[in-house]
């Protein structure tokens, strides 16, 4: 499964999309516009460390936003390298197990989001229900 993951075809494809992302950089300071250069020069040594089992993921940096109602929520912003392994992974494992979730599950779905479930739930209230699950 891993060697079909770190192929190139698919991890240029995840690529693109930690791209269109953009999003700041980790503690190494590398930006999403850095990652194509660094994946370039370093796509074979970055496929054996995974391959072998020798990969460390990166600290994530931590950062405090701020609450709309006061206070500050922890935030945990990994490297750019981090996000596209964990991007190429859940890109290739989503096609086998996206099929199979509820078609009311929102949470970090394609194409889905939380003002659909906001939606969702609407609905289901003005039908009669009266209950809403909401799991994290």
């Amino acid at each position: 499964m891993l060697e079909t993951i770190m192929e190139w075809r698919n991890l240029e494809k995840t690529l693109l999309q930690v791209e269109r992302n953009k999003g700041v950089g980790g503690v190494d300071g590398m930006q999403t516009d850095a990652l194509r250069d660094y994946l370039s020069a370093n796509y074979l040594q970055l496929r054996q460390e995974v391959l072998s089992g020798n990969y460390t993921p990166s600290r994530v940096k931590k950062v405090e936003i701020p609450k709309p109602q006061g206070g500050v929520r922890m935030l945990g912003i990994p490297t750019v390298i981090n996000r596209l392994l964990q991007q190429a992974i859940s890109q290739w494992l989503g096609q086998f197990y996206e099929p199979n979730f509820s078609m009311f599950s929102y949470g970090f779905r394609p194409g889905k989001n939380a003002h659909q479930a906001v939606i969702q739930a609407q609905s289901f209230l003005n039908e009669g229900k009266t209950q809403v699950i909401e799991l994290d």
